[in-house]
């Protein structure tokens, strides 16, 4: 696959206690992605940071936080983030999805032949 010039950032961020059917939501929105076909997905855990419950989460030793934050961060043509943002309606119930415009450089998928990009 090649993907390079105009293109969109998804930007998720949801706590990393958030589930979805017993699982990590992260995990999910990550496992959807892959179904659909799009680019790649990759999941940041933050250090620490606060949302719209206004505490304080903190991977700090002394701190009691486990609900740290999480970023999944996917690019991809404009029509196929479009099409994912749909699904993660069903998702995310607490949580701040952001897309901005971005210019992609180079990525070229497995398998690319020799001198490609």
């Amino acid at each position: 696959m090649r993907l390079s010039g105009a293109a969109q950032r998804l930007t998720v961020l949801v706590g990393e206690s958030d589930q979805y059917r017993h699982r990590p939501l992260y995990t999910e929105i990550v496992h959807r992605a892959h179904r659909m076909g799009l680019a790649g997905a990759s999941v940041f855990r933050g250090i620490e940071g606060f949302g719209a419950s206004s505490l304080i989460h903190t991977s700090r030793l002394l701190s009691l936080s486990e609900d740290l934050p999480v970023a999944v961060v996917i690019v991809d043509a404009e029509p196929r983030i479009t099409a994912f943002v749909a699904e993660l309606d069903e998702l995310v119930t607490e949580g701040l999805v952001i897309v901005d415009e971005v210019r992609v450089h180079r990525y070229v998928g497995r398998g690319a032949p020799e001198g490609s990009g």
